[in-house]
């Protein structure tokens, strides 16, 4: 599970990142945008819409494939930056793995993981 300190839950600042931020997309499964916080730690949110599945349990498990493959990121991922994932109709038929990668892909593009 995610971390409270890392989760990014007010909706202004959700919104925030969706008119300011800058777009990343992947494969056409999943796009990510990011914006500058000012906080020593970055935060994330995810959204599914209903348009990739009107059953709730469809776009949780969903939430939960990305949320995870974020979090095994999450000592990598440079600090101060809120991040809104959002998925697309594609990544239904992904599994974990899969998503990893995605996710993985993202961050890189993204600019968002540590020199090691």
């Amino acid at each position: 599970m995610l971390p409270l300190k890392h989760r990014l839950k007010k909706e202004k600042d959700i919104k925030r990142v969706i008119q300011e931020g800058i777009a990343f997309w992947e494969k056409g499964f999943l796009v990510l945008k990011k914006n500058e916080n000012g906080l020593g730690e970055s935060r994330f949110a995810f959204v599914v819409s209903r348009r990739i599945s009107v059953k709730a349990v469809v776009r949780n498990k969903i939430k939960r494939r990305i949320r995870e493959a974020t979090r095994s990121w999450l000592k990598a991922i440079k600090p101060g930056y809120d991040v809104v994932f959002f998925a697309q109709k594609g990544i239904v038929e992904k599994n974990g793995t899969e998503i990893r990668e995605i996710v993985e892909n993202l961050l890189k593009k993204a600019d968002l993981l540590r020199e090691e």
